[in-house]
């Protein structure tokens, strides 16, 4: 067998063994003769404040998936803040995952832990390889992705068992998504008690947070030292939980990928109402009353919302997140946030795949008639061959995401007293294996149209490419041929990481010495590949000071 069979068929078998519901009886080898709920083999049980819950064992770790963290935001609790769970009696099992949000298919196949979608969705997942369960072990949060219009912490690839097995207790958490999680209305802002609506999703990530910060001793963790992480519209909360009186004195230490709240000013109050009217009379609703009767499948349909409004509310955000971490009011936390070397195919923003196209669309991005030609040569794109390939991708992927993530990275270390860390990953993804289907947003895939193209290679790591590689979760998504190269990656990756949850500090035997950006001129950036290095571009800092000045200017 060589290396890279080798490679792949031990990671799958690990991973199957971490991903399999296991039984207290499947486990014990006196099962026929002892009292199950008082031997060392009995399914494990912690007291939270709401009460006991009943997990599984897996392969060294306690695992308790649908642990629910706040009351069903359902009936008149839909579209307010969430409230604490409520307590029961006796042992409730949390074996499953709970409900995914209420959500449509929108980015290709979201792979799923559950097929089951509901209004009530507010539940975590816990992995723990604490023994004692008084270890006071690190603490990590992983947010998904999904333009906070999908995902969920039910998805494989979030699966917390790799870094579990690396000391540290592993949690995902479902929010609300979609018109659920993000809709304002003038009746809604009267109702609260804070004069305000919107952002409910980010008060829920919150809430989870505050939910592990009061329960996850009790689970083997240290709730003084939770680490929040999330990718894409992950990436966008986390920045905007470090920003938030809600959370911010909740967390020790933010890691993040490819996204951030300071991409363009939030919406105001006002604004965000006038939409939610708008919004209301487009689905037949004259009132807040009748938008609460909808079932939540036809609430869904009928809204077909696919990009949400963050919302100055005066509650989760009291201002603009620009003014906050301009004034340090952010979280005073150590950083790890990076992003991707090919974020987005060019053809997403250029309507013609030349240099005068890709001109035309960095105009428009940075509203201005000046003559660009030395910012797109900043690119490395010289003649039209160059934007098809990665100065393209490099072009498009900082339009969509990669220049607001730098601006979050700069303005945290010029106003943060912690160690700041950025990265970029740019390992390609593998061909997939069945070549009647083709990539898709999010990690997903289609179909292959009838007479479709094979779609042009991605010349670096595409958006959302890495969350299988930092997670140590690659054998979860088994559509593409994964290849020896891939799994060294993920080790290395995911090593940073876990020294990061572990110390602030991504550094440690055998990995590449990682600097801060703090105060830096020309800040350091890690390149996480095939061969990992620190590079230090006094070019590319200027790029990013340049479209900066025209994007502040807006």
């Amino acid at each position: 067998m060589n290396i890279k069979t080798f490679t792949f068929s031990l990671a799958l078998s690990l991973t199957a063994m971490a991903s399999l519901p296991a039984s207290a009886a499947d486990n014990c080898p006196k099962a026929a003769s002892c009292a199950m709920q008082q031997c060392e083999y009995a399914a494990p049980q912690v007291a939270t404040a709401q009460g006991i819950v009943e997990g599984t064992y897996n392969s060294g770790l306690k695992i308790f998936l649908g642990v629910p963290y706040a009351k069903a935001p359902v009936g008149d609790l839909r579209w307010k803040a969430p409230q604490p769970a409520e307590k029961w009696q006796g042992v409730k099992e949390t074996k499953k995952y709970g409900p995914n949000p209420m959500q449509e298919p929108i980015f290709g196949d979201m792979a799923f832990g559950t097929k089951e979608i509901s209004e009530d969705c507010l539940y975590l997942n816990i992995w723990t390889p604490a023994k004692t369960m008084d270890e006071r072990l690190p603490v990590f949060i992983y947010f998904n992705g999904g333009g906070l219009c999908a995902g969920s912490g039910s998805e494989p690839r979030y699966a917390g068992h790799s870094l579990a097995r690396q000391g540290i207790v592993a949690i995902t958490a479902n929010y609300r998504e979609g018109i659920f999680g993000f809709f304002s209305h003038p009746e809604l802002s009267a109702e609260a008690p804070y004069k305000g609506s919107g952002n409910y999703g980010f008060m829920d990530q919150a809430a989870a947070i505050k939910w592990v910060k009061d329960n996850i001793a009790a689970f083997g963790g240290d709730p003084n030292h939770i680490t929040i992480m999330g990718e894409s519209a992950g990436s966008r909360s986390v920045s905007a939980l470090m920003a938030s009186p809600l959370s911010r004195g909740l967390i020790a230490q933010a890691m993040a990928s490819s996204g951030s709240c300071l991409k363009a000013p939030w919406t105001s109050l006002k604004d965000a109402e006038k939409e939610g009217l708008a919004k209301a009379k487009e689905m037949g609703c004259k009132n807040l009353a009748a938008l609460r009767a909808l079932p939540a499948e036809e609430l869904l349909t009928k809204a077909k919302m696919r990009s949400c409004l963050c919302v100055v509310d005066g509650y989760f955000m009291p201002k603009q997140p620009k003014e906050i971490y301009a004034a340090g009011e952010q979280a005073q936390v150590p950083a790890l946030i990076g992003f991707n070397n090919a974020e987005l195919a060019p053809h997403a923003f250029l309507k013609s795949l030349t240099v005068e196209g890709a001109k035309t669309a960095l105009q428009g991005w940075l509203n201005t008639k000046d003559d660009v030609t030395a910012l797109i040569k900043s690119y490395g794109i010289n003649s039209d061959a160059d934007v098809t390939k990665l100065p393209g991708f490099a072009l498009a992927g900082d339009m969509f995401i990669g220049y607001n993530t730098w601006k979050w990275l700069d303005m945290h270390q010029a106003t943060c007293r912690q160690p700041v860390y950025r990265y970029r990953f740019c390992t390609a993804r593998p061909d997939l294996i069945d070549k009647n289907k083709v990539s898709a947003l999010a990690g997903g895939t289609r179909e292959k149209e009838a007479g479709e193209a094979d779609a042009p290679k991605v010349p670096g790591a595409i958006h959302s490419a890495d969350i299988e590689y930092h997670m140590g979760t690659i054998p979860t998504t088994p559509v593409y041929a994964w290849r020896a190269k891939d799994f060294m990656v993920s080790e290395v990756y995911k090593q940073y990481f876990v020294n990061f949850i572990k110390t602030g500090n991504p550094n440690g035997l055998g990995l590449p010495t990682w600097e801060t950006i703090n105060g830096k001129a020309v800040p350091p950036v890690m390149i996480i590949d095939e061969n990992c290095y620190l590079e230090k571009d006094k070019a590319l800092q200027e790029r990013y000071k340049t479209l900066d000045k025209y994007i502040s200017n807006q």
